[in-house]
């Protein structure tokens, strides 16, 4: 995990600059792992954030802040409870272990001011964050454990705190590089990354791999060190420490090729060499913002949107495959001559056949009168059994008509589905889940609740609206109803209409404010529909834009389901212009 203790103690000192004597206003409890504290000081109010998910767990002050839902949680209440209204005396680190400890002045029921303890443990599907009073019990967490879970460590209301268990290393601030050196050496066997590892407390892999890098330009065994590369090593634990004392960070961020996140660290990222680009950010908040942001929105929109998720993927697949078993009964039609020219045989040579045989032997006057054998029923007449043959071609010519009519169908629903199922990914605030379920309700995919009660109509969301460079506003749907209402509502002659060619996406409205549409308008506007398009993920996207008024909607097509025919293209790199 790259947010290490090194870096934990750059927020604890970060939080104590910023909150130490700041109050709690307000607390939101955003999903079951999350929780925001927005703090009240002289100079405004900052936002405290806490995560314990496994894949992004932290702290920090932020600027954005997840949705707040309706309903608060029975935890949330409680934590406003003990904490609102409670002045923050300052954060301690367990040693440069991932434990930082929030201590809270509150008051009690009775106005009696007591100590209350926010443990904050940075421990990936471990992590958690804890209130305990001052005798160390607890209050209640984010994630309980019981003796089924952990036999060691229980964390449930009224059970005492304990730390988890320690770790044998050595802290760099409180003894000289030279100890440390030595320490690291003594792991003659192993490489110099895993012997930093097993020696420092507080590194994580990617800082481990960094100084190894620095010290050797590859991971070397320790027994295979120079004298040279030894007194390197010897110099970067100097600086390491100089950084850890002074707090001279350069918060860096190492994105892939596609220009993802991958690493971070409060020192420079050297060992990825210039394939791989690094940008430093002005403090370690808004490193780890910038670093988790995207992957947050992607769990916290799974966590909220779960039930409608599993839903919607059922009735994907539920349509698949109807689809698919469709497709193969209308290749089996395709047979049907060949059962008209049988039963047509079979007549024209009744008077020479037999009732009992399984097969007919009669020649094809539309083959050469080639001799061709026919399957039959022995119980039926000869008769009977071109009377049935006629049947079967006249069944399989009114089944292709009414499978090529619910393929046609099939593919529309299917299409459209996949339509949400985009939308769906890129959905953030419960009220979008709600105007999407809202719409498979209205297009009969999804039943109506059952309490019968009928439910307040709730104002719909804006789109989403974006500048470009040039001042001029760009309209983005938020689903497939809103996607029509851009189109053919809001849509004025003149207006560029924009979506990412051939995939599910948003309609993208570039409002021309009664004027020509410069051509670098129309591309910044091509790249945000790029962005909110199932293929934001691509190096490059090709997207469509032409006047609205060149859209035109079929009758009965589903909600977002458009057809145009004159239509230029360009090739844009997705962006999300926030």
């Amino acid at each position: 995990m790259a947010l290490d203790g090194m870096y934990l103690s750059f927020l604890v000192s970060s939080v104590n600059e910023l909150l130490t004597g700041a109050k709690v206003d307000k607390i939101h409890q955003p999903s079951k792992n999350e929780m925001v504290f927005i703090m009240r000081t002289k100079g405004g109010m900052p936002k405290l954030y806490f995560s314990a998910d496994a894949n992004s767990p932290r702290f920090a002050v932020v600027d954005k802040t997840p949705e707040n839902p309706q309903n608060p949680p029975m935890l949330c209440m409680l934590f406003r409870k003990r904490l609102v209204g409670a002045t923050l005396l300052g954060v301690e680190q367990y040693g440069l272990d991932r434990i930082a400890f929030f201590n809270f002045d509150a008051t009690n029921e009775i106005g009696d001011r007591v100590k209350l303890t926010l443990a904050v443990e940075i421990m990936a599907q471990h992590s958690n964050v804890i209130l305990f009073d001052g005798d160390n019990r607890i209050v209640d967490a984010l994630r309980r454990v019981d003796s089924e879970k952990s036999s060691y460590r229980l964390v449930l209301p009224g059970a005492q705190y304990k730390l988890p268990p320690a770790q044998e290393k050595l802290d760099l601030r409180n003894v000289e590089p030279s100890e440390v050196c030595d320490a690291v050496l003594r792991h003659v066997n192993v490489k110099l990354a895993s012997a930093i590892l097993k020696t420092l407390q507080g590194v994580s892999p990617v800082l481990s791999r960094e100084l190894a890098f620095r010290v050797c330009g590859d991971d070397k065994g320790v027994g295979e060190l120079s004298g040279t590369e030894k007194m390197n090593l010897l110099c970067e634990l100097s600086a390491l420490k100089t950084v850890l004392v002074n707090g001279r960070t350069q918060p860096t961020m190492v994105l892939d090729e596609s220009e993802k996140p991958m690493e971070f660290s409060f020192i420079p990222i050297t060992q990825y060499g210039a394939g791989f680009k690094t940008i430093e950010k002005e403090n370690v908040f808004s490193l780890l913002e910038g670093f988790y942001s995207e992957r947050d929105r992607l769990l916290r929109t799974r966590s909220k949107g779960a039930e409608l998720f599993k839903t919607l993927e059922n009735l994907i697949e539920r349509t698949a495959r109807k689809l698919n078993n469709q497709q193969d009964d209308l290749k089996k039609c395709a047979d049907r001559e060949n059962i008209r020219i049988n039963a047509e045989l079979v007549t024209a040579a009744q008077y020479r056949l037999q009732k009992g045989t399984n097969v007919y032997e009669v020649e094809n006057y539309y083959d050469n009168n080639n001799i061709v054998k026919i399957s039959v029923d022995p119980a039926l007449s000869p008769s009977q059994n071109a009377q049935r043959l006629y049947k079967e071609y006249r069944k399989a010519c009114t089944a292709e008509n009414m499978l090529i009519k619910l393929i046609e169908d099939g593919e529309q629903d299917l299409a459209y589905l996949e339509s949400v199922r985009d939308l769906l990914q890129r959905s953030t605030l419960e009220r979008e889940f709600g105007e999407i379920k809202d719409e498979l309700i209205s297009q009969g995919f999804i039943k109506p609740g059952k309490n019968g009660k009928k439910q307040m109509k709730k104002q719909a969301l804006a789109p989403l609206e974006f500048k470009t460079s040039q001042g001029l506003t760009v309209l983005v749907g938020r689903n497939n109803i809103q996607n029509d209402k851009l189109t053919f509502k809001t849509g004025r002659k003149g207006d560029i209409w924009l979506h990412a060619q051939k995939c599910p996406g948003s309609h993208v409205l570039l409002l021309a404010d009664n004027g020509e549409v410069p051509d670098d308008a129309i591309v910044e506007a091509a790249e945000i529909a790029a962005y909110y398009s199932s293929a934001k993920d691509s190096t490059i996207v090709t997207v469509d834009y032409t006047d609205v008024k060149n859209i035109k909607k079929p009758n009965g097509a589903k909600p977002g389901f458009v057809v145009y025919y004159t239509y230029y293209s360009v090739n844009v790199k997705p962006k999300n212009k926030e």
